[in-house]
């Protein structure tokens, strides 16, 4: 055994290394994002939820209760006089629960209604709300039985399953059409033709949309293929439109299939691309977009950067038509800021390569 051939194995080992991107990226980069991601964004504590109260009382028992609520630093609480409003609350996801407060001859009942697509929440919910009753209770009253009637919405059954397959449809379709496309002009750059397709006559505009439309066409049979799955093989209730299923599905394309298309146009390489289009794409779309972790439950400054990634507003989407039905409000909404970080997207990728050509 030589240490001289060992150590001269090292240092080109070292040398070559050094010389390789993508070798630093996955070795220093790459763990130090997922080290941050995890240790800020990841939290399964739930505090400041969106929680309502209607108090159809007017006694002091009663108002020592709200104000047990209020003090008890889980919930933002919001008042209301009617379950009309909170019930509009919910649907559009402003609210995670209300309680509802009734007394009939100094006999309280009390009503907690959580949305129960979020099931983790929802059970934390009332586990929370439920405890405080029965303290604020043995405290007023002392020990008596208690008329507590919970009720899960949108979720009758508190399956996770129902939450977490529509979520895993955008971070399949993330992946996909991230991941694919970033591989796309990359592969000409690696085989020397890119130079050909450039001296044709054809436009980098046409050049872009040729090469993404067989992507649009696969991503909507992915989309089809993942339906059926969750609705027959899952059996997740389905509750709205199949035909704005894949329209909200369509828009969503834009902005995956555009991300990719930045980065292969930026790293010219199928192997950084990919490992780019997994950092960019898969990993904020898996842990920042709502579909894991809550997102209102993320610094701040997180919270800010998931408007930037299209994956939310189609977890948001998917979750509602699948659970609650066609709520327009939101689908706008969100189809809206999908089809901005498209364009975006789009508007940078035609940028890029006209620089490349000039």
């Amino acid at each position: 055994m030589s240490f001289r051939r060992i150590f001269a194995m090292a240092f080109k080992e070292s040398l070559q290394a050094l010389r390789d991107p993508s070798t630093a990226l996955i070795a220093v980069i790459l763990p130090m994002i997922l080290l941050f991601l995890m240790g800020y964004a990841v939290s399964l504590d739930a505090k400041n939820i969106k929680f309502g109260i209607v108090n159809h009382s007017s006694s002091t028992n009663s108002k020592e209760l709200v104000s047990s609520f209020v003090g008890a630093g889980f919930f933002d609480i919001k008042f209301s006089q009617t379950t009309a409003k909170f019930q509009k609350d919910m649907q559009n996801y402003e609210l995670g629960g209300f309680l509802v407060i009734d007394e009939n001859l100094g006999k309280f009942a009390f009503e907690i209604i959580t949305d129960g697509s979020d099931p983790n929440t929802a059970n934390l919910i009332n586990q929370y709300a439920t405890q405080i009753i029965k303290s604020w209770s043995k405290e007023t009253f002392g020990v008596r039985n208690l008329d507590i009637q919970t009720r899960f919405w949108f979720n009758e059954k508190l399956s996770s399953r129902y939450f977490a397959i529509p979520g895993s449809i955008a971070v399949i379709m993330t992946l996909i059409g991230t991941l694919l496309t970033s591989l796309v002009v990359a592969r000409e750059w690696e085989q020397g033709t890119m130079e050909c397709l450039m001296s044709t006559p054809i436009s980098n505009l046409e050049i872009i949309l040729g090469k993404l439309i067989p992507y649009f066409a696969l991503g909507m049979f992915s989309v089809l293929l993942c339906f059926i799955i969750a609705y027959f093989w899952y059996e997740v209730p389905f509750r709205g439109s199949l035909w704005v299923l894949l329209a909200l599905s369509f828009i969503y394309m834009l902005p995956a299939l555009c991300t990719g298309l930045l980065i292969s146009t930026l790293a010219k390489s199928q192997f950084v691309a990919a490992q780019i289009s997994i950092l960019v794409g898969f990993l904020p779309a898996f842990l920042l977009s709502g579909y894991i972790f809550e997102i209102s439950n993320m610094p701040e400054i997180l919270q800010f950067m998931t408007y930037a990634i299209p994956a939310r507003y189609f977890v948001s989407s998917l979750s509602n038509i699948f659970l609650v039905g066609d709520t327009y409000e939101i689908f706008i909404k969100d189809a809206i800021c999908m089809l901005g970080i498209g364009f975006l997207l789009l508007g940078l990728v035609l940028k890029i390569s006209k620089r490349s050509l000039d």
